[in-house]
């Protein structure tokens, strides 16, 4: 596309010789839903491509994004009176969600059902999920307001989201098995719980403490202590099992923590923005920078999956973070020190809308570029399968 090429022959011979390995010992997974899912699966016609389920489900998310943005921009409408959400908007995004959520758990099965299974399915399904992990704690924010979950701990929580969702690749990265988490499963179920509940008995029920404590707070400490006590640990043991049995890649130290890099240098920029911005852009544009942040970061995430399939170096640096990094400087700068007009508050706030555009055209031309050289590659659709009297290659 336009002359750019993000894929070189090591990363398509590594993807030739991808071999899917998933371990999932979540108890709601392996009891509850894929169950259903293998019986809903079994409703969805063979011709329709795998793809197509996980790209008609991540665009449920999207719809479940702009509904709520309409009606609750700036994250106040949950202490308003009356609240300008109508309830039917809660339940569509309920329904809304747990059809995206069952579209990705039958993706798979439908890829096997239809003998399409191979990396770019895998890599369409992960890449969609990055793009999902800033959108779906978005709703949860709406739900609460910003009047009792401000936005800077919004910020907070959406890295830990972030953080929750790349780890598990990073770990895969090392050990070449892909550990599920538990908590995703527990996220969508308490997330279509909220919304329903929300649609019901209206935002005000959220206003109720439960032991004192505001049920916004209760969210939030239980994101955080799940990520510490139920994720990280076994992330970490898990590598260290691998290490010990010499059965992952036994990557150097120096080449283990290339992933961290990236991730880590947008979280600090980002919070250096959000701490030391000279208008309070967090509180500004809240949602346009969990936006922001959410594209940068499935950018890299991205990159990081392509580098763990195809068995191939990640990346050090992700060059979006160039951007975030001049943009980031303008906005904090002493300026009355240096002897200059302080920034306005209307120019903070372009430098944030030129650097959404830009990592936003940025990123997308990155996946549809990814997903055109693998079709080229395989010879392959991505939203087609083929005939069957071709001979069928991955998905």
């Amino acid at each position: 596309m336009i002359g750019i090429k993000y894929l070189n022959d090591a990363h398509l011979k590594g993807f030739e010789k991808y071999k899917y390995n998933c371990v999932d010992t979540s108890i709601l997974s392996v009891y509850v839903m894929h169950p259903f899912w293998n019986k809903v699966v079994l409703f969805c016609p063979r011709w329709i491509a795998p793809n197509l389920l996980t790209f008609t489900g991540f665009l449920l998310t999207v719809v479940n994004f702009f509904l709520i943005a309409y009606y609750d921009y700036d994250f106040r409408a949950a202490t308003e009176t009356p609240i300008p959400i109508p309830d039917w908007v809660w339940i569509l995004a309920a329904i809304n969600l747990f059809v995206a959520y069952t579209l990705d758990g039958i993706d798979g099965k439908q890829a096997r059902r239809t003998g399409t299974s191979g990396p770019l399915g895998e890599l369409f399904d992960h890449g969609l999920d990055s793009y999902s992990a800033v959108l779906i704690p978005i709703y949860m924010f709406t739900i609460f307001g910003a009047a009792d979950l401000p936005p800077v701990r919004m910020f907070f929580i959406t890295l830990n989201v972030f953080m929750n969702f790349y780890l598990p690749h990073v770990e895969k990265y090392l050990t070449g098995v892909m550990f599920l988490p538990w908590g995703y499963d527990f996220v969508m179920w308490v997330s279509e719980g909220y919304y329903t509940i929300t649609g019901i008995f209206g935002a005000e029920f959220w206003q109720i403490p439960v032991f004192g404590m505001k049920p916004c707070h209760i969210f939030e400490l239980t994101l955080y202590i799940s990520a510490v006590i139920t994720s990280h640990p076994i992330i970490i043991y898990n590598v260290y099992k691998s290490y010990r049995d010499k059965t992952g890649k036994m990557r150097s130290f120096s080449e283990a923590i290339r992933p961290l890099v990236p991730l880590s240098s947008l979280f600090i920029l980002c919070t250096l923005w959000v701490l030391c911005s000279r208008n309070g852009i967090i509180d500004m544009e809240p949602r346009l920078y969990f936006v922001m942040c959410g594209t940068l970061f499935s950018n890299i995430c991205c990159r990081l999956i392509v580098a763990q399939m195809s068995d191939t170096r990640a990346d050090l640096w992700n060059g979006l973070l160039n951007l975030l990094s001049v943009v980031t400087l303008f906005s904090v700068l002493p300026y009355p020190s240096l002897g200059l007009p302080e920034l306005s508050i209307d120019i903070e706030r372009y430098l944030l809308y030129g650097l959404t555009v830009c990592v936003t055209i940025a990123h997308l031309h990155y996946g549809a570029g990814v997903v055109r050289e693998m079709c080229h590659h395989f010879r392959i659709r991505c939203f087609k399968i083929a005939p069957h009297d071709k001979p069928l290659l991955s998905y």
